[in-house]
Formats: C-alpha cells, structure tokens, sequence
C-alpha cells in the first residue's frame, strides 16, 4: 500500500492532464494620491463596482507652500514698476523733444529770414562796389589817355591806379560774404548750423540729438521690461496652476472594474503616491495553472481546457510562463501560486459563455461576476491522465457520500446493520491513509492558504 501511495503520489504529476493548483487572477490596477492632503471625500467601498472616469476620493492640502508664488509676484511687482517708470521717461523725452524740434524750427526760420536780408543787403553792396570801380576804371582810363598824351604826369595816374585797385579788392570781399551768406543759408536749410550767428542752434540741435537717443534708450528699456513682465506673468500663471493641483485633487479610476480593497480613511493625511484603493479588472480576468514541464507540449497557446470548482467552465491557453517574479505580481490581485523545480505556468483565459453558470464541484465559492481569488481545477479536453491528488479527494467523497447514504437509510428503516460501526471505521482509517484533500476554497474574507499548497498572498 506504501508504495502504491508513493507511485500516485510522485509519477502521474509528471505526465498528468489536471491539476488542482491553479487560482483565478486578474489584473490590479492601484489607485494613488497625486498630491499630499487630507481625505476630504472617500466614496469607495471593498467589492464595490466602479466606472471609468468615477471620482472615488478628493484630496486637499491647506498647507501647501505659497513661496515661489509670492516671490514671483514681488518681481513681477517690481519689474511692472520698472515699466511704468520707462514709459514716463520715454513720454516725457518724447515731449522734450517735440519741444525742442518747435524751438529748433521757429529760429531756423527766423534765421533764415535774418539771412535773406543780410544776403540782399549784400548783394547791393557788390552791386555798388562794382559801380564804384567802374567809376574808377574810367577815371583811371581817363588819365591814363591824358598821360599818353603828355597832359598829365605819371605821378597824378599812380593814385588813382591804387583806387581802383582797391575798389576791384572791395567788390571781392562783398562778394566772398554775399557766398559765405548763401552758403550758411544753403546749410541751414539742411540742418547744418555754421557760423556765430548759429550757435545758440546748434547748441539746441545738439540737446535734441541727446534727448532723441535717450528716448530712444528708454523705448528699447520699455521693451525689455515687458518682456520681463510677461516672462514673469506667464511663471505666474503656471504656478498659480500647479499650486491649485497641488491644493486639490481627485482621484479618478482609470477604467471599470471592482474595489478589492482601500487603504485611506475620511480625513487622514496621506502622501504623493500613497494607495487609496486597488481595482480588480474583472473583465481582463484569467486562470495561473501549474503544470509539470513534460506537459509543456500538450498545453501550448490555442489548448482548450475545462476548468471545474468557479463560475468559469472553460477556456483557451494563451501563454506559457516559466516563471514569475515579485515586480510581476504587483500588477496582478493576487501572486502566482509558487510552483516547485521544473514546473511552469499555463496562463488560460476563460471563455465568456462559462461566465455564471452554476457550480458543479461541491465546496467551492459561490459563482460570482468576479471569482478572483478562487482555486479552480484545470484539466486539458480529452485528458487521459488525472491528478492523484483530485482523485483521492473524489474518491473521498464518494465514500463519504455512500456512508451518508447507507446511514440514512438506515434511519429510515429505524434499524442499524451489524456491520455498520466496523465499516465506518474502517472507511475512516482508509481515508485518512489514502485522502489528499482538495483546497478549500476561500471565502470573500479568507486570505488562509489552501493546505497542500503553497500560501497565496492575498493583497
């Protein structure tokens, strides 16, 4: 008997087409805070159902830190200030040198009036300095004829030779002025002030130049400081922004699925990145068996299996994992059942039609939209070889279920067959030899491993 116990219990595992370690998982989706705060609003529940974009908490932080935003409002303060001052400046250079352009042109036009008297009185002078040395080229003719003839000296002809000499050098000189007058007139007109008669103008046209580039500066400043302004606007803003995110926040599921379990309370204090509350995608659920390594062939990907013990009937194989790891099961609402040297995972995705059918295996959970959580029996369609450990468990009851039977009816017929305490004995000495018990299925509120097994970490 040892040894048949040792030959079922250690060869048909290899090769065999079912097994009873397998849990129904789905993925998990962990709801954090964005922000630090307080719970001002907690409307989830465990097991309750939630819809995409469903506001389940709000956070609020009073405390939050206003620095940034006071320290830009200063600048922005002080650079607005600025501006205001430039803008003053740049008016007030502007008037200035409106005013002086006034100035500028009420002289140069008196100027050139000036000018146009001094120039005609010029010209009358060049006039008569020209008439004046006619008269005295005709004189000098005159005696210069009375000397050839002998009726004057050459000493009478001298004097009046350097007259009119000097009367030719007179009408150069009134007419050397009469163009410097023309040409200070010309140069007036353009904006040019030469001459002493010009500079008081010039000395104006000159500040005007000064106040023209001030203004100038000060446009260019202006510029500069509502770039500033705006850059420093616009940091505003932003904080302003961030700031009221950071005060309130909402935490908003990220798509449909059912609470498994809440870790925040009304009016606690929670940090950036703290869980408020996990979702089970009920929808993505899918069943983790363990299989033995020689059965890898036989549950490749597109392999139907039956799956007994849950609301789910059957399924399809979609992946082949050996192994898993911690950062994995963090994504899923509970861990991979952990599998033994040269075993491997057979991830089975169960059809949508098995969904809600009865039960047919007695003792487990009743069938629910959601049966996460749940240990199921996988067995591979047209399976020859089963798993010992599911055999004797039916085995079991069967037994059970025969002496039941047998002592109802004996009840019932108010009377006790003779060998009937022997029977039951002996039934109970063979089931404790031989029963390798199912894992019992846990209840909504039972995270208990199943014995025989190792311990699934309920999250």
């Amino acid at each position: 008997m040892l040894s048949v116990l040792m030959l079922t219990a250690v060869t048909p595992p290899i090769v065999a087409d079912q097994s009873d370690r397998a849990v129904v998982n789905a993925p998990v989706t962990l709801l954090t805070a964005p922000i630090s705060g307080e719970v001002g609003l907690l409307t989830v529940l465990p097991g309750r159902d939630v819809r995409d974009g469903e506001t389940l908490a709000r956070i609020s932080n009073p405390r939050i830190d206003r620095g940034t935003l006071i320290a830009l409002q200063e600048k922005a303060s002080d650079a607005r200030q600025k501006l205001d001052a430039t803008r003053a400046k740049h008016e007030s250079d502007f008037n200035y040198v409106s005013s002086l352009d006034g100035e500028i042109a009420d002289q140069t036009s008196q100027l050139k009036g000036q000018l146009q008297s001094r120039i005609e009185e010029l010209r009358a002078r060049v006039a008569q300095s020209n008439a004046a040395s006619g008269e005295k080229k005709a004189l000098v003719d005159r005696q210069t004829n009375m000397v050839t003839r002998n009726a004057a000296s050459n000493d009478m002809l001298r004097p009046t030779t350097q007259q009119y000499a000097a009367t030719i050098h007179g009408a150069d000189a009134e007419a050397a002025k009469l163009n410097q007058k023309m040409a200070q007139l010309n140069a007036l007109s353009r904006g040019i002030y030469v001459g002493e008669e010009l500079v008081a103008l010039n000395n104006l046209a000159q500040k005007r130049r000064d106040i023209d580039l001030d203004a100038t500066r000060m446009k260019i400043e202006q510029k500069q400081q509502a770039a500033v302004l705006a850059d420093l606007e616009h940091l505003i803003d932003a904080e302003t922004r961030r700031l009221a995110t950071l005060a309130d926040a909402d935490v908003v599921a990220r798509g449909q699925g059912k609470v498994s379990s809440v870790g925040a309370a009304m009016g606690r204090h929670v940090s950036a990145g703290d869980t408020i509350s996990s979702v089970i995608d009920c929808d993505k659920r899918f069943v983790v068996a363990i299989f033995s390594y020689r059965q890898g062939q036989s549950m490749m990907p597109g392999t139907r299996v039956r799956i007994d013990g849950s609301s789910l009937r059957s399924g399809v194989v979609t992946a082949v994992v050996p192994k898993t790891s911690d950062k994995a099961d963090e994504r899923f609402a509970v861990p991979f059942p952990q599998t033994e040297r040269r075993e491997l995972y057979a991830i089975i995705t169960p059809d949508q039609a098995g969904d809600g059918g009865p039960v047919q295996q007695a003792g487990t959970a009743d069938a629910s939209a959601c049966p996460v959580g749940q240990w199921v029996t996988v067995t591979r369609e047209n399976g020859v070889v089963p798993s010992m450990s599911v055999t004797w468990h039916r085995l079991g009851h069967y037994v059970a279920s025969w002496i039941g039977g047998d002592a109802g009816t004996a009840d019932t017929a108010q009377k006790t067959p003779p060998d009937a305490d022997a029977r039951r004995a002996g039934i109970a000495r063979l089931h404790d030899a031989f029963h390798v018990s199912e894992p019992p299925q846990p209840k909504a509120d039972d995270n208990e491993p199943p014995p025989g097994t190792r311990a699934l970490v309920s999250q």
